[in-house]
């Protein structure tokens, strides 16, 4: 059996469309993604632009044609910050029911940390260990700490790279008094997070794909070595490297991201402010035992559509 999930996120939507076993397991058909930048002009005043819901439109035109040419029947699709916090999301919602016969579940941003568990674990075998499983998404930042089998602690913060960019306009390059501005803005609104970090005591961090595959894409060409992994789906990235492309980053302008190796076109702009979260979490939190999950939302969704049936 074939499904597709869909991932609608406040920057990038992704579809995935999988080949489901009889034993539960599954192996990935298509993995497309389309960058949207559906918070584009809006998110800072929870509403969608004209350009950008067209944007967003277009992408789920893209993804119908390849349901239908998979003929794919069943369809799962999730909205997260910027479909579920604009004013004019549910227009959005009734649009790519009429047009597409898409239904888009609106989650919260729990729902969006309990998949993305799902699938980090998918990717990264966390054993018995705490991890801190961090999610830089465009509209929200989603946190959990939790090992293989149990959460101990999840949370969403509206403190996405898109938001801080529109609450927080900088200079290019950013000054150091507004990086500073960021990171005290930041650093109080994470005090939950650094509570439930000292209480359950995580012993790695661990990035879910989005912004921390593009520090592994930058530092595999910038240092010219392979990031050390157990699987194709985790990379162990050295604290070093994360720490001198963070400095490069956030020194840099917009035209010298723009020739930076490995830093994807759709990431110039928000991967200065994805810096700065995680900046933030680990040098409050002491985490500097970083791997990135190749897997994230869309994973986690399929896992628990297969083997919870919670839709």
């Amino acid at each position: 059996m074939k499904l597709a999930v869909l991932d609608l996120g406040t920057n990038t939507f992704h579809l995935l469309i999988a080949e489901v076993k009889k034993d539960c397991t599954w192996s990935k058909v298509l993995n497309e993604r389309v960058t949207v930048k559906l918070g584009k002009g809006g998110i800072g005043n929870n509403f969608i632009t004209k350009s950008s819901y067209i944007r967003g439109m277009k992408a789920l035109e893209r993804f119908s044609s390849e349901i239908k040419k998979h003929k794919i029947k069943k369809v799962f699709a999730f909205g997260t910050a910027a479909l579920r916090n604009a004013q004019n999301g549910p227009d959005f919602v009734k649009e790519a029911r009429s047009k597409y016969d898409i239904n888009i579940h609106l989650i919260d941003g729990i729902k969006e940390a309990e998949f993305i568990c799902d699938g980090v674990r998918q990717a990264v075998k966390l054993g018995t260990e705490c991890a801190l499983i961090m999610d830089i998404g465009g509209g929200s930042v989603e946190f959990i700490i939790a090992d293989q089998k149990k959460i101990f602690w999840k949370r969403s913060f509206k403190t996405g790279a898109a938001l801080l960019q529109a609450n927080f306009p900088v200079s290019d390059p950013m000054k150091i008094s507004e990086r500073r501005k960021i990171e005290a803005f930041l650093a109080d609104e994470f005090v939950p997070l650094f509570d439930a970090v000292r209480k359950y005591n995580p012993v790695k961090l661990v990035g879910a794909a989005g912004s921390f595959e593009t520090f592994s894409s930058m530092i595999a060409f910038r240092f010219k070595q392979k990031t050390t992994s157990s699987s194709k789906l985790e990379k162990k990235l050295h604290w070093t490297h994360v720490r001198k492309i963070y400095q490069e980053l956030i020194t840099s302008t917009t035209e010298e991201r723009k020739k930076m190796k490995g830093l994807v076109k759709m990431r110039v702009d928000m991967i200065v402010m994805a810096s700065l979260l995680l900046h933030v979490v680990s040098s409050k939190t002491g985490l500097k035992n970083l791997i990135v999950s190749s897997y994230s939302l869309k994973e986690g969704a399929l896992y628990q559509i297969i083997n919870k049936n919670k839709f």
